[in-house]
């Protein structure tokens, strides 16, 4: 038939592998003797000096299409030949990605090729950045015209799965201040090692971003997974990032309150021989801590403080409501925290988003840890009052200690 004139090839691009070797041996007083280290010192494919090791010195062509994964690039050689004794024209090569969610042109070039003489080739090369997981199938197609005007059509398909190479977990804590913490969790779910080239946050423009995966020493910082960044199978591998909102938004405290955009991880690896994966996340999102119309915060208290000595503490009080407010404080004792100063005395108005700083001074009467409890801001307008208790927690010390005789 003239439909047969014309044959595909395809051929998925991979790098090779490394060789390996069962290696057998024996002790020398056993009944082969050196016989299993003769044969594999003479063995093509072992490391010389090193022949018990299954690693060899040779390169294996892949034999099957092998495991695709999301984020890395793949790449097809595809060939169709003229494998008949007649010229065939006009040509055309497509190839075609379809996805579960769209269909992706791959061919270099759209453009029809004049004449196919007998035993001649057509060969082309295609790239695609896998960013879908599922099925996929490649669809390839070539029309072409025979010397008797007949034009001919047909098509081949290649189903292949794209697998999920990475579990990405993330976690957010809140700090006292505006500070977010982002821990994220990432396991190697492949049957291979991996290098992490390289894992980042990038933040949102609200926010900058402090990496807290390195140990500074000296001049440079050290990592804390060590000078190998490899992950192994299954392995996790935690990565910690401290995100600060820039000055800008700081200053207005509406603007966090809600779900805000963190930004998005972006994760480069290598696998066998230097093959480069890459996955960047969705925007990450978190849920801002709710501070009701008034916020207070700490911005300086001691760690450590004596037995029945005052000391000093500066808080923050942040109006996060859209209406002006007029506040009076008042502080009441506890059991163990004893204020000093006039309680009920007035602080003014605070426009919305607007901030005042307030210091401060206490006492403990009891030793151990203790928490600082006791403030309440009433807004004169609403005649409503705000409570804050357990605001932060204090060590106390006795300054002096009674010696045995």
């Amino acid at each position: 038939m003239e439909g047969e004139v014309i044959f595909w090839y395809l051929m998925r691009l991979t790098k090779p592998t490394l060789f390996t070797n069962m290696p057998v041996t024996c002790e020398d007083r056993d009944l082969p003797g050196d016989l299993f280290g003769r044969l594999m010192k003479e063995d093509p494919s072992t490391i010389k000096g090193a022949e018990a090791l299954m690693l060899g010195e040779m390169l294996t062509l892949p034999q099957n299409f092998g495991n695709i994964f999301l984020g890395e690039t793949f790449s097809s050689y595809i060939s169709v030949h003229n494998d008949s004794t007649q010229e065939v024209k006009d040509i055309l090569v497509k190839a075609d990605l379809q996805t579960s969610s769209q269909r992706l042109n791959l061919s270099a070039s759209n453009n029809t090729v004049t004449e196919l003489k007998p035993e001649s080739c057509i060969d082309d090369v295609i790239h695609h950045e896998v960013k879908e997981i599922g099925t996929h199938i490649l669809v390839c197609a070539v029309s072409y015209t025979t010397q008797a005007g007949e034009k001919l059509y047909f098509r081949k398909f290649f189903k292949f799965q794209v697998l999920k190479p990475l579990d990405v977990k993330t976690k957010f804590y809140n700090a006292e201040t505006d500070e977010v913490f982002l821990e994220a969790q990432i396991q190697n779910i492949t049957t291979s090692p991996m290098f992490m080239e390289k894992v980042s946050l990038e933040p949102s423009m609200m926010y900058n971003v402090t990496e807290l995966n390195t140990v500074e020493t000296g001049d440079e910082g050290t990592s804390t997974f060590g000078k190998m960044s490899y992950l192994q199978p299954m392995d996790t591998r935690q990565y910690l990032y401290c995100l600060k909102p820039k000055s800008e938004f700081a200053e207005k405290a509406g603007v966090i309150k809600g779900v805000t955009v963190i930004g998005k991880l972006d994760i480069v690896w290598k696998t066998n021989l230097g093959e480069k994966g890459r996955l960047q996340t969705s925007q990450l999102q978190r849920m801002a801590p709710g501070y009701g119309d008034v916020r207070l915060s700490l911005e300086m208290i001691p760690d450590t403080v004596n037995l029945e000595e005052p000391f000093d503490i500066t808080c923050k009080i942040t109006n996060c409501s859209e209406r002006t407010m007029d506040l009076v404080l008042e502080m009441c004792n506890t059991r163990s925290i004893h204020w000093c100063g006039v309680s009920g005395r007035q602080l003014g108005k605070v426009s919305p988003s607007a901030s005042l700083s307030l210091p401060l001074k206490l006492l403990s009467s009891v030793q151990g840890l203790q928490s600082i409890s006791g403030l309440r801001l009433t807004d004169t307008f609403l005649k409503r009052t705000y409570e804050y208790d357990d605001i932060a927690q204090v060590c106390v010390v006795c300054p002096y200690m009674s010696r045995e005789s």
